[in-house]
């Protein structure tokens, strides 16, 4: 197949938005707009991707770092969708093949509909191939024009046509594929005699048909998939359907979503079979869920590894840290980076880690934190423990060995270290390690005082 070169639009200031951030980058089903567009484009190959900014160009550049490769033309003024590809002129100058042409804010666009996309136009021959697509409401669309033999010869916009053009139930999507030689010649042929004095990329139409030049047309199977967004209401709609397709191709590859209306699961999650997954839970970034797992309503994941068989109650929050085998969390319990829960460990209610590992059988049932902290195999942690590893300047490091009893209500202040075996007793501030199979108490001598009420209220 010959080259292919995308070009995507990302210079528009999203007025109806009504915000500082720029269009394409708010965030639908877990990804900005306009990263959904490249992972549409993305199979296709390409050669080259230039994306035309223009308002907070900076922004827009900034926020795509991570994308390497990216070529970027400034569109100032803003003059249209015409104007806007003939900025990509010398990223594209000397380059064969043919550019796909897209929208940052359309990001229900499949991969499957560009790949047929391009290849009806490259099996044609066409000089452009336009996507469109059939809708029951076509206000503020783009009319397609056939002549009486079907073939597509002009796109007309919805100010500018007729009565009679906007019966027409077949809009333009705003997707093109154009053979890159007599592409840009065209483009400063093209006028701005419209409605809006903007130069319009489907006046191309008309001008490559009088030049003798085949147009070809693609019709969308599903027409949501061109769906812009151009306000939050939109942002909205076109989320719903991004999570619901992601709940319906989760649910058939044999994941139970007891309520799907409630349920984000990101793009990028990874669940296996038979996991169960209650109202209202929040599953993102590069998470991955094993199998067997049961995932009650209220928790948020980000980032995670969660192994099989894992019991996670309600409202739990776990981010960039691994849950083991067997291990049962929550409720409410914080699990923060860095952390590590062992196969069958019980991590309980109003509990926190921090960049801690919790051992294999270990538990830490009841409010405490646990922050820079080692915890070996079969610990058994008491209410209200907090490691203390934070002096004002540095975090320090705890370390429990395995076996360890810890009694409620202790302080165990960084660095320290219990040993194997040992036990704390309940209410202990320890500062200094504790031997293996050693008592720690460190409290004040409780002192009782008979009588001392009816003395004091006598008084």
């Amino acid at each position: 197949m010959a080259d292919v070169h995308i070009v995507v639009l990302a210079a528009g200031k999203g007025t109806r938005m009504k915000s500082a951030l720029p269009k394409v980058l708010h965030r639908a089903g877990g990804l900005p707009l306009i990263e959904h567009v490249f992972r549409a484009a993305d199979t296709l190959s390409p050669r080259s991707t230039t994306v035309i900014v223009g308002h907070h160009a900076e922004a827009v550049q900034t926020a795509l770092h991570e994308r390497l490769g990216l070529l970027f033309a400034k569109q100032e003024p803003q003059l249209g969708t015409g104007h806007a590809l003939l900025q990509s002129e010398p990223m594209l100058r000397g380059r064969q093949g043919s550019v796909v042409l897209l929208s940052g804010d359309v990001p229900l666009l499949r991969p499957t509909t560009l790949e047929e996309l391009v290849r009806v136009h490259t099996e044609r021959g066409a000089a452009a191939t336009v996507l469109t697509a059939v809708v029951d409401d076509p206000r503020g669309y783009g009319r397609i024009v056939r002549d009486e033999r079907g073939r597509i010869i002009a796109i007309v916009e919805h100010k500018d046509a007729s009565p009679e053009q906007q019966r027409i139930p077949e809009i333009n999507s705003g997707i093109y594929v154009f053979d890159l030689p007599p592409l840009f010649g065209a483009l400063r042929a093209i006028g701005a005699s419209n409605a809006q004095g903007e130069y319009y990329l489907p006046d191309l139409v008309a001008i490559y048909r009088s030049r003798g030049l085949l147009v070809e047309t693609v019709v969308a199977r599903d027409s949501r998939e061109i769906l812009g967004v151009n306000s939050r209401r939109e942002l909205a709609d076109v989320t719903g359907i991004l999570k619901t397709s992601r709940n319906e191709g989760l649910m058939e590859a044999g994941v139970t979503i007891v309520d799907p209306a409630t349920t984000f699961i990101g793009p990028d999650v990874s669940i296996a079979p038979d996991t169960t997954i209650h109202p209202g839970v929040y599953l993102e970034g590069q998470t991955v869920v094993g199998t067997g797992c049961v995932i009650h309503s209220g928790v948020r994941i980000v980032d995670s590894r969660v192994d099989d068989d894992v019991i996670i109650n309600n409202f739990c929050v776990i981010v960039e840290s691994h849950i083991s085998r067997g291990a049962r969390l929550g409720p409410f319990a914080h699990i923060r980076p860095q952390s590590v829960v062992g196969e069958d460990a019980h991590v309980g209610n109003f509990v926190e880690l921090k960049k801690t590992t919790l051992g294999r059988g270990s538990k830490a049932n009841h409010l405490s934190y646990l922050g820079d902290a080692t915890i070996g195999d079969k610990v058994n942690v008491g209410a209200g423990t907090i490691t203390c590893n934070y002096d004002g300047v540095a975090k320090h490091p705890t370390v429990i060995e395995d076996g360890a009893f810890i009694g409620s209500d202790s302080q165990l202040v960084a660095p320290v270290r219990v040993g194997r075996g040992a036990y704390v007793a309940a209410g202990s501030s320890i500062t200094e390690d504790v031997p293996p199979g050693s008592l720690a108490i460190a409290r004040g001598r409780q002192t009782n005082k008979e009588g001392w009420v009816s003395r004091k209220k006598n008084r």
